[in-house]
């Protein structure tokens, strides 16, 4: 069993994974489908642009996040929060989007709810293990 740094939880070790691991998939994914040339786009279906394009650079926040999350950064707590918003407002758009009419996979639907949970339950986990624990350190 390896050894954990003093200070450093499960819980962080676990968000800063799941953080990393979900921006790189993201990344790969999403670069995958807007650089990768027509046959990775038809693979894909009905993709919605803004929220492929949102996809793709919230990875990179991901990626941040779970590096703040290791480091036991109070940004990193806020920057999940950012995410978590700004996700689930993109799904909100995405939702005008398919009640207007417009195309859309349903893989999309899962990802976004996905997406918006995991990001909610990231920036609530982090708020306890980060901000509380750092202020309970503090006294």
């Amino acid at each position: 069993m390896t050894q954990h740094k003093p200070g450093r939880s499960i819980w962080i070790w676990s968000m800063s994974i799941v953080a990393v691991l979900f921006g790189l998939m993201t990344i790969k994914e999403g670069g995958t489908v807007l650089f990768g040339g027509p046959a990775a786009q038809a693979a894909a279906g009905n993709y919605v642009p803004f929220v492929l394009w949102f996809n793709f650079l919230a990875g990179f926040g991901y990626v941040t996040a779970g590096a703040g999350f290791w480091l036991q950064q109070r940004w990193a707590v806020w920057l999940a929060f950012a995410i978590a918003a700004a996700t689930a407002l993109t799904f909100a758009g995405f939702a005008v989007h398919v009640l207007g009419g417009g195309d859309y996979e349903q893989r999309t639907v899962i990802a976004m709810s996905l997406r918006t949970v995991v990001w909610t339950a990231l920036a609530a986990i982090s708020w306890r293990q980060i901000i509380t624990a750092n202020n309970a350190r503090s006294y």
